[in-house]
This record gives structure tokens, C-alpha cells and sequence, in this order.
């Protein structure tokens, strides 16, 4: 073992201790420190037994076995958390040491950490780290942002534990200043939202309107898994239905109680949708579509009260699967380009000058949102840097226009059927919203003019112009003076 650690690791969780071996399997000494100190004793004499790992019970001795500039990762709780943990560390780091991020913080939080610790000549990193516990072991998808002067000396890390796609290339690239790397991260997981929940109600399709048993919709996904659906969230969701629970006998998933949890993320990413005004409906859904499930007793209570339709789907199946399927496709377009157009909201917001060719590239591999389709969307982006929005791309477009008839039938069968769809359902209105060359939000500029005086502009007028009129004859002349699209 060496003298000098290459890098340390703080937190021992499940994310932890995996990036930690990771790292060492590549080569790196890792010096490690948990506050529950029992915990680094028992990772020394188990996972780590024999590795070039240091187990440290003191952040001074923590920071004396690094080499310099000193690289610590952070692998704690995002909060409160990663504060006391700089603040603890700081005293002890000089001019150049790096700190490293890698948990879900919000971005805000890096923009304000990241100001705070250079004031001190401190280097920060927000890295997005994403792939969980399997992923973090054998190669997650890596999002570093922060102070660009810190790449060099973290880079050689970071790129050899991501995940490798393309004869090598790591799922791990620089994304740009501040907080952009903890949004890039929160973008995927508002996407990995979206894509939960589009499967999720495909699988309520199949086994409420079409009755079909675990074991036959986890053979229905496996197949979607070898076309244009090939993706890790596909591929885990046919293994999950095939499994058995062994003291009932019965399928795991139907024992599993229908109340969704979540760590904020996803409410983060249809936060930050509002506040850069940017439409997300389907990531802001799946987030709503987790809270109405976890009122799991006032549901009981309101299905013996409330009717509704309860009708099997007709028709040949294997015609209905495969609309189906497409479905969900086109759907799952419509939620990534929500994603992108989050990202590119942000990088014109912040100055980012974010690379969406680079960004669906590392998503490809490692990830929980990686999925085939992601290569289509790096070539979009390679091909027009500046897209407006996915949908228009010309691969995508083809397959919305040849999607739309099942889309929209399956849509049409959920809603006779009772069936709740609501990332399927948003999805198909965000696409029709996007492709209207004229939507009824005039009227409502009419409305807002007819009691608040907010103004408007014609259609026959250059933008920019604004016009009131006093529609009872009773006001006067004066409009307001804020207006906001």
C-alpha cells in the first residue's frame, strides 16, 4: 500500500462503500472515514479487507494521509449534512484541496458552497453520481461541475470507475461552473420519474384492462427489451415481475403496498420547471402521481364510494401490446425532451454553455435512465446543437408521427377503461400543446386584461408591444405596469 492516499472517501452508506471499491479496483489508494467510526472498522476487516483502502477515525488523520492537492469525496446525505461535514473539514484543507460533492445536493446549495470554500482558495465539485448500488460498484454514470480548475487533478479518478460505452469512452465528462452538475444529475432524475411512471402505468394497462398475470407481463417486457425500449428500467421491470416471494408463494409486486416513495429530486426538477418557466409537465405528474398514490387509506376509502368505468381492453392482444409499446415510446420521447429543455432553460438562465451531446452520451451508460434511444439523442444534438426542442429533431418527429394512431388509442382505451394514465395522457397533450400553431392562452390574456388590467399583445403587432382596452367602459386608461409570459 501506498505512503499517500490518491483520494478519500467520506460516508460509508451503500453509495459509499461501492465507489470506494470501485476506485481502489482501478488502481487509487483510498483513505476512508465514517463518523460512526465502528462502521470504517468493519468495512477494514470485510469488503475492504486486503484493498488499498486506509481506515481513518479522525478528519485530521483523515486529511493527513492524502497526497496533494488533497481529493475528498463527500458520499453523505444531501442537507444539512454536507454543510457540517465542510465545515469540519475546512480548517484543515489549504489553497488547491478539493472537495468533492457526490450526493444528490441541490444545486443551489453547490452554487452557495462552491463561493463559500474558494473564498478560502478551497476547489468544489458537485458531482452527479448515478447507477446505485450496482452502479456505483462497477461503473455509474459521473456529472462533475463546479470550479473547472480541479478537473485535471480529479479527472484520471473519475473517468476510469464511470461506466465505459463505445470501445472505452466514460460516461464521465466535465459539465461546467457551479451548481450545473448537481442540476444535470437532477434533470436525469426528474426524466428517471417520468420513465417509472410510464412504465408503471403500462404495466396497470396490462394487468387491469387486460388481466395478464406478472409472469405473462414480465415475458411482454423482456421483448420490449430487445427492440426500441431496450433500456435498464425495462430490463430491471421484467425481472421484478418474474420474481416470486417465497413465504406466500405469491409475486413479489402483488404483495408490494401501492404507495410510491421519493427523496425530492423529482419535486426539485418540476420546481426549477416553474421557476425558468419552462413547460415539464410529465416529470411534474410523476412527482403528483407518487403523492395521490401515498393517500393509500383515503383511496380504500374512496373506491367504495366513487364509480367509475370497469371495462376489460377488447380486441387481439398482441395488436394491443404492441400499440401499446409504442405508446410508451412516444410518451418516453416526450418526457426526455421535457428534460432537455430544462437543461437548456438552465445553461441560458446561468451562463452554463451546457453540451447536450455530451450530457445523453454519459447518460448511456451507468445510469438509471440509460436506455438505446440515448445515442439518437446524442446525434441530435451533435447534428444541431441549438435544437429548439426533441420533438422537432428528425428521427424523433418520424417516430411521433408514426407512434401517434396507437398512442392515441391506447390513451382513448385507459380513459374509457378508468384506467389513471397521467404520464401517458400529459405526454400525448404536451406533444399536441408543442404542434399547435395556435393555443387558446389569448383568451386567457383577455381575461387577465378584463380584471387586473395586465395587458396584452396583437397578433397584428410586433412582439414586445402591449395594448389594453377597457372592456366595461367604466375603467380608465391605466394598465399594469408587470407582465409575464
Amino acid at each position: 500500500m501506498k505512503d499517500k492516499a490518491d483520494i478519500a472517501v467520506i460516508g460509508l452508506a451503500v453509495m459509499g462503500e461501492n465507489i470506494i471499491l470501485n476506485i481502489e479496483s482501478h488502481g487509487f489508494t483510498v483513505a476512508v472515514y465514517n463518523r460512526t467510526t465502528t462502521k470504517v472498522d468493519a468495512f477494514i476487516a470485510g469488503r475492504g479487507k486486503g484493498k488499498n483502502i486506509m481506515g481513518c477515525h479522525l478528519i485530521p488523520e483523515l486529511i493527513a494521509v492524502l497526497s496533494r492537492p488533497r481529493k475528498i469525496m463527500l458520499m453523505v446525505r444531501a442537507g444539512a449534512a454536507v454543510d457540517e461535514l465542510i465545515a469540519e473539514i475546512m480548517p484543515h484543507l489549504e489553497a488547491g484541496d478539493i472537495i468533492i460533492d457526490g450526493g444528490n445536493s441541490h444545486y443551489t446549495d453547490t452554487v452557495r458552497r462552491s463561493a463559500m470554500v474558494l473564498a478560502q482558495g478551497i476547489l468544489y465539485v458537485g458531482a452527479g453520481v448515478s447507477g446505485g448500488e450496482e452502479g456505483a460498484l462497477n461503473g455509474p454514470s459521473i456529472m462533475p461541475g463546479g470550479h473547472q480548475e480541479a478537473w485535471p487533478a480529479i479527472k484520471p479518478i473519475l473517468q476510469a470507475i464511470a461506466a465505459k460505452v463505445d470501445n472505452g469512452l466514460p460516461c464521465c465528462e466535465w459539465i461546467g461552473p457551479d451548481g450545473s452538475g448537481h442540476f444535470v444529475k437532477m434533470v436525469h432524475n426528474g426524466i428517471e420519474y417520468g420513465d417509472m411512471q410510464l412504465i408503471s402505468e403500462a404495466y396497470h394497462i396490462m394487468s387491469q384492462g387486460l388481466g395478464m398475470t406478472p409472469t405473462e407481463m414480465s415475458d411482454v417486457f423482456k421483448d420490449w427489451n430487445t427492440g426500441i425500449l431496450d433500456s435498464y428500467l425495462i430490463e430491471i421491470t421484467a425481472d421484478i415481475l418474474s420474481k416470486v416471494d417465497k413465504e406466500t408463494g405469491l409475486p413479489i409486486v402483488d404483495i408490494i403496498l401501492d404507495a410510491a416513495g421519493q427523496k425530492g429530486t423529482g419535486k426539485w426538477a418540476s420546481q426549477a420547471g416553474l421557476d425558468l418557466g419552462i413547460s415539464i409537465p410529465q416529470i411534474a405528474e410523476a412527482v403528483f402521481a407518487r403523492y395521490i398514490s401515498a393517500d393509500k387509506d383515503d383511496r380504500v376509502a374512496a373506491s367504495s364510494m366513487l364509480s367509475g368505468p370497469a371495462c376489460p381492453v377488447t380486441g387481439i392482444r398482441p395488436d394491443f401490446l404492441n400499440q401499446l409499446r409504442d405508446a410508451v415510446y412516444a410518451a418516453k420521447i416526450c418526457s426526455y425532451a421535457q428534460g432537455f429543455q430544462l437543461l437548456r432553460a438552465a445553461s441560458i438562465e446561468y451562463d452554463w454553455a451546457l453540451n447536450y451531446a455530451e450530457i445523453a452520451f454519459m447518460w448511456r451508460g451507468g445510469c438509471i435512465i440509460r436506455a438505446r434511444f440515448l445515442e439518437n439523442i446524442t446525434e441530435a444534438y451533435a447534428a444541431d446543437p441549438e435544437l429548439a426542442n426533441l420533438l422537432i429533431a428528425p428521427y424523433f418527429a418520424q417516430v411521433l408521427a408514426k407512434s401517434q394512431a396507437s398512442w392515441r388509442s391506447v390513451v382513448k382505451t385507459a380513459i374509457d377503461c378508468g384506467i389513471p394514465i397521467p404520464a401517458l395522457g400529459t405526454a400525448l397533450t404536451y406533444y399536441d400543446a408543442y404542434r399547435s400553431k395556435r393555443l387558446p392562452a389569448n383568451l386567457i390574456q383577455a381575461q387577465r386584461d378584463y380584471f387586473g388590467a395586465h395587458t396584452y399583445e396583437r397578433i397584428d403587432q410586433p412582439r414586445g408591444v402591449f395594448f389594453h382596452t377597457n372592456w366595461t367602459g367604466k375603467g380608465g386608461s391605466t394598465s399594469s405596469s408587470s407582465y409575464s409570459v
